[in-house]
Formats: structure tokens, sequence, C-alpha cells
């Protein structure tokens, strides 16, 4: 039987971006937002990341920024 060690992610600012769905995934990771939640809002480019993360920066927990963002009449699931 073998061990795996994980070692943490790098944060997303230590180098250039690779795409823009990736960076906003790392913006919304370095945020705290759950990684699935991140992956769908990432790729959804109808939600203005930074006012996300105004949202969350003022307290708000990161699923509940995402309903008060969203379009009426459309949902990001996880």
């Amino acid at each position: 039987m073998s061990t795996h060690t994980t070692r943490p992610a790098p944060p997303c600012s230590s180098g250039p971006p690779i795409d823009v769905r990736g960076w906003r995934r790392c913006r919304l990771l370095e945020a705290g937002f759950p990684a699935a939640l991140a992956e769908a809002v990432a790729s959804d480019r109808g939600l203005d990341l930074h006012a996300l993360l105004q949202l969350v920066d003022r307290g708000c927990p990161p699923e509940l920024a995402v309903r008060i963002m969203a379009p009426m009449g459309s949902e990001v699931a996880p």
C-alpha cells in the first residue's frame, strides 16, 4: 500500500491566468467559494464576478451572493 501526499494548490496569483474561466475560478476559490460553486460561477458569464466578490467581502455567504446576483429566472447550480 502506498501513501499519496497532496499539497495545497498554489495561490492563483502565482502566474498568468491560462484562460478567463480559470482566472474567475481562482478568484472565487481565493474568496472562499466551495469548489463546485466556483466552477459553476466561473463558467457563467452572466454573473458579475466583481459584484459577487464585493458581496462576499462584506460578509455575504457565497451561496447567497450568487442567488442575489443571478439574473431573474435563472439559477446557478453547483
